[in-house]
């Protein structure tokens, strides 16, 4: 039997067309996988030798997954060196960065979590490279 009326109902699903929006900021990439009213779940992507911005959020938290490459977090003032599988919590209103001192990207799965997710919720600090 075949499945291609389902294959084709699921490469027609519009919701994932819509959500599969795609940033491409100085220092890497990001993609949206999902997004709820609570929750948004992201692709990051950091090139070798770059780094986010430092920030904090007021009204939510990230959970941060090393899909491959290395992570050099700066979380409250505490640096974390994070490889494939290791993971960790970046509760609100808590300064934090994220860097790839490696030679591959930095690939990383993000999940927000808060009652609110829009990009005004996002206090940047001065850079001090």
């Amino acid at each position: 039997m075949s499945n291609s009326k389902n294959s084709s109902k699921f490469s027609s699903n519009s919701a994932a067309s819509e959500l599969d929006t795609t940033r491409t900021p100085p220092w890497g990439k990001v993609t949206v996988l999902e997004k709820g009213s609570y929750y948004c779940i992201n692709r990051i992507e950091v090139n070798p030798g770059n780094h986010i911005s430092t920030q904090m959020h007021y009204h939510r938290s990230e959970h941060w997954i090393v899909v491959s490459g290395t992570a050099k977090v700066i979380c409250n003032g505490n640096t974390t060196l994070l490889m494939q599988n290791q993971s960790t919590y970046v509760p609100m209103n808590t300064p934090h960065r994220v860097e790839n001192p490696g030679v591959i990207p930095l690939v990383m799965i993000e999940v927000q979590n808060g009652e609110y997710l829009g990009d005004d919720d996002i206090m940047r600090f001065a850079e001090d490279d």
